[in-house]
């Protein structure tokens, strides 16, 4: 495994976000979902494509606090424009598990 240094992890912003909006995406390749997330007033709304349908409904991801990466470059994904990664572990049988604060915290509140 590769080190690095502190100041390469301060480079990656990870904040944290509540879903406001899941709509179906069947143009991807594998299923996901086109997720949108309030990231706080300084950041605002940002969506993108997630593969999360294993372990997700539309309606159960609505309201959930996440946490994502939002300063990487946009990646077009199909006809979705995705703006952050939406951060999650592989799950030992199979698909994604969200990454989510153990409390709510604010939206926008950023990884130390």
């Amino acid at each position: 495994m590769e080190t690095i240094e502190y100041a390469d992890f301060e480079k990656v912003q990870i904040v944290s976000g509540t879903v406001t909006k899941v709509e179906a995406f069947p143009e991807a390749r594998k299923p996901a979902y086109q997720v949108w997330v309030d990231f706080g007033e300084t950041v605002g709304v940002k969506k993108t494509s997630a593969q999360i349908t294993q372990h997700y409904t539309n309606e159960s991801l609505v309201g959930k606090q996440v946490m994502g990466v939002i300063n990487f470059p946009p990646k077009q994904i199909a006809h979705v424009r995705s703006e952050f990664l939406l951060l999650g572990f592989e799950a030992g049988e199979g698909g994604i598990i969200l990454a989510q604060p153990e409390r709510l915290v604010p939206n926008g509140q950023r990884l130390h």
